[in-house]
């Protein structure tokens, strides 16, 4: 059964953020979507925003016996997040994927935004709106996955803070995740202007390494929240989260203001 918070009216909130990789290892040597459900499970995030994730592929039900039944959103919040989901970046002829939000607290509404600037790169965000038990307000969620581009990343972090600005209250807590691809660090300040800060520059300075997983070097992932105080933060390296994912998940702990 999933588990639930002894305090429903709780002002605290654990999220979490990691690009899966299609459910398959560093290199696509070999299916992890399994191992990943329950590295995930042991994270304990109330909201995980998670990227490149499988909602359909015919060549790889063929191919692998092990591949889940179900979409990997779904695969992945079982017996864990009541509720998931999904919105679609990349379609091609055997499938699709995307961006994902898992959940803990029911999901008042959810919806995908197509932030492609080009035929090459699809691109999308994912805005879901959650009720927590016990909060005057819902909490909004954006996942995103931007682009490889420095102009695509510019207008894609614009197309965010728009829609922000049009249908997320400025009372309403938000958080936005996802994999930015923003190793120059430049998606930051349009964000800032909307009041949401990222939480390991709030806590250490600057954002985390996350990527490659083996050896983070590049600060491409974030954690940016607007109505919360940052508690704690966490990369998630080591052995078992380097067989996984290309990307290293980030988790931090959030206290509502």
């Amino acid at each position: 059964m999933p588990s639930t918070k002894s305090n429903a009216s709780s002002l605290n909130l654990k999220v979490a953020t990691y690009n899966i990789h299609k459910g398959f290892s560093h290199f696509n040597r070999r299916i992890v979507v399994h191992d990943m459900r329950e590295r995930l499970r042991l994270m304990g995030a109330d909201i995980v925003f998670l990227q490149e994730v499988v909602g359909h592929n015919a060549q790889h039900v063929e191919n692998h016996g092990e591949w889940p039944d179900a979409p990997q959103h779904e695969f992945l919040a079982q017996q864990q997040w009541p509720v998931a989901a999904y919105g679609k970046n990349v379609v091609y002829e055997h499938g699709h994927h995307g961006n994902a939000i898992l959940s803990r607290y029911p999901m008042i509404r959810f919806d995908h935004e197509d932030i492609s600037t080009n035929r090459i790169e699809q691109r999308g965000l994912l805005h879901a709106e959650i009720a927590v038990p016990g909060w005057a307000a819902t909490l909004h969620c954006v996942c995103v996955h931007l682009g490889l581009l420095g102009r695509s990343r510019t207008k894609q972090v614009e197309a965010v803070c728009a829609r922000i600005e049009s249908l997320v209250p400025a009372g309403s807590p938000l958080v936005i995740a996802g994999d930015f691809n923003d190793w120059r660090r430049r998606a930051g300040d349009p964000l800032a202007a909307l009041g949401a800060r990222e939480v390991f520059e709030t806590m250490g300075g600057r954002p985390a390494r996350s990527f490659p997983a083996r050896l983070p070097i590049l600060r491409l992932d974030r954690i940016y929240v607007r109505g919360f105080n940052v508690q704690s933060v966490d990369v998630h390296r080591g052995r078992e989260w380097a067989q996984l994912s290309d990307h290293a998940p980030l988790a931090a702990q959030l206290v509502l203001a």
